[in-house]
């Protein structure tokens, strides 16, 4: 930009011309205050330009693509495991290889290894929608988990230990955040503009742009760090189960990227429908579930082992409950009063409860009644937990005492994590839930393609993981979902389902982290065909 000095000499012959004839003092006069003028202008215009160009580059951003290497050792299974983690960003493509989003993730890759090309390659991604991937990545798979106690409860200080079943000893890992969630951003256009919401809800937020723009991403990240040959696997919790349900099949038909495995944690109905009877009916099994745990059934039920229950109260619910409720309001009054008898028995509320809600109790009315006269309330989403409202009327939790629960020890545990052990610096929040919404879910045929992708290769294996407290997507929804994908019944070899005396994360409790990281080392063994072993259906 041209000086102030630069512009009045310049500027000065022309103002003196105006004068150079008669009033020439009145023309100094005038030439001195447009001067003056002029300065204050230009004065004015170079600071609003240097405060423009100051908040430009002050402005918070993430960078579009970057990695963080660092090397760790740890212990898994009393075993010693050298490896590195890979903290970093990586853009998401358009049609026109414009760059229009960068995702944050998170690639764990064991070092003492003579090579990776045959090692296992985990694909791990959380749900919400709009939820980062800080769950299952500082508490379930990771080498790392934040510091809770032996239930899944907070504890000061906050902070991360080792995970001893981590499967990192078989499997590399790569956790990923989808836009908008951790460090994972939408990118302004070549103007500078951002996208308009209508804009980036087409290119990702809804049920199927969130696939293929995954599916996109997921096939960059393997070619970059050569894992075509490594055997792959999908892991997705909650809404994530929906994800990797679909991505199955889009990076099988549009990607050319085979699997071996799917797991499904805590799984949403990934568009099998459960309406009507059935929707209602599915309950039982967990309020049985919830109300053993907090010692409200009789003693000939109290008295039984979970395990042992569980069996009896599914058997109920498939054969007596849901006849019952297909009949509405024309099914007799002595099959009502039995059922409705069986109902109080297994759930631990009141006939009266139950009749008041025409045999149909929801799971908000649930949490808000089965403590009722304690005054206490049940989690959402693990109903170990107690909450504690406002008033004890209502029909409804105030909020959900698990999540406030989880938020409390898993955002100081992750920012600590990624910043001060993994070295990756940024002033950008970590979103532990992301703006994602209105989120599209029409044409929501992930369960379907999940079966299609099963049915065109031979080598991919489904495992489910539900804990039985989880009254959110409950464990007998998840059975539920798995009998329903294949009715053929051709695929159901190659289906499992695991239980665990949690909730909707749990590995949370000691020892269903324990467990539930060894099932998925099981699985891996298993869903990993040995050498030469051709994927082929035979006659």
């Amino acid at each position: 930009m041209m000086n102030i000095q630069s512009l009045v000499r310049n500027t000065s012959p022309v103002l003196l011309s105006l004068g150079k004839n008669k009033h020439k003092a009145q023309s100094h006069a005038t030439l001195a205050w447009l001067t003056a003028a002029l300065i204050a202008f230009v004065s004015l215009t170079t600071s609003a330009s240097a405060q423009e160009e100051s908040a430009s580059a002050h402005a918070r951003s993430i960078k579009i693509d970057s990695s963080v290497v660092t090397e760790h050792e740890t212990k898994i299974l009393g075993k010693r495991v050298k490896y590195s983690a890979t903290t970093g960003t990586q853009p998401v493509w358009n049609s026109k290889d414009e760059a229009v989003a960068t995702l944050f993730y998170t690639y764990y890759q064991r070092t003492d290894v003579k090579e990776n090309t045959e090692r296992p390659l985990i694909i791990s991604f959380n749900g919400g929608p709009g939820s980062a991937s800080v769950w299952m990545h500082v508490a379930y798979t990771g080498p790392r988990i934040l510091n809770i106690d032996d239930e899944g409860y907070p504890v000061q200080p906050y902070g991360v230990q080792t995970n001893p079943y981590s499967i990192l000893d078989v499997a590399d890992i790569v956790f990923v955040n989808p836009v908008n969630t951790g460090y994972s951003r939408v990118l302004p256009k070549a103007d500078g503009s951002m996208p308009s919401q209508d804009e980036q809800q087409k290119m990702f937020f809804g049920v199927n742009a969130d696939i293929s723009y995954l599916a996109d991403w997921v096939n960059t990240f393997v070619t970059r760090n050569n894992r075509w040959r490594s055997p792959k696997y999908l892991i997705g919790e909650s809404y994530g189960t929906t994800r990797v349900s679909g991505l199955a099949l889009e990076l099988q038909n549009r990607q050319w990227m085979y699997l071996n495995g799917v797991v499904l944690v805590s799984p949403t109905d990934i568009g099998i429908e459960r309406n009507g009877p059935v929707k209602a009916a599915n309950r039982l099994p967990y309020f049985a579930a919830a109300a053993w745990y907090h010692n409200k059934l009789e003693p000939a039920l109290q008295n039984k082992d979970l395990t042992e229950l569980l069996p009896e109260v599914e058997d109920f619910t498939i054969n007596t409950l849901i006849p019952a409720l297909a009949k509405g309001g024309f099914i007799g009054e002595t099959e009502k009063r039995d059922v409705l008898t069986q109902m109080a028995r297994y759930s631990g509320l009141s006939e009266a409860s139950i009749a008041q809600n025409n045999l149909d109790v929801s799971t908000a009315f649930f949490w808000k009644d089965l403590l009722r006269d304690e005054g206490k309330t049940l989690g959402r989403l693990d109903s170990r937990y107690l909450g504690i409202d406002a008033k004890q009327s209502g029909d409804r939790p105030d909020y959900w005492a698990e999540l406030t629960s989880w938020l409390h020890s898993f955002t100081p545990a992750i920012n600590y994590y990624l910043r001060e052990e993994l070295n990756y610096k940024t002033d950008i929040k970590y979103n532990m839930f992301g703006n994602v919404h209105p989120w599209d879910r029409s044409n929501n045929q992930s369960g379907e393609n999940l079966r299609l992708a099963m049915a065109q290769n031979p080598y991919l294996n489904v495992m489910i993981q539900a804990g039985y407290y989880d009254g959110a997507t409950n464990y007998f929804d998840a059975k539920y979902t798995m009998w329903q994908l294949d009715q053929s019944g051709n695929l159901k070899d190659r289906l499992s389902f695991k239980g665990y005396r949690s909730g909707h994360m749990m590995y949370l409790r000691r020892d269903d982290l324990k467990q539930s990281n060894q099932d998925l080392r099981e699985f891996i063994k298993m869903s990993t065909p040995g050498k030469g072993i051709p994927a082929e259906y035979k006659r």
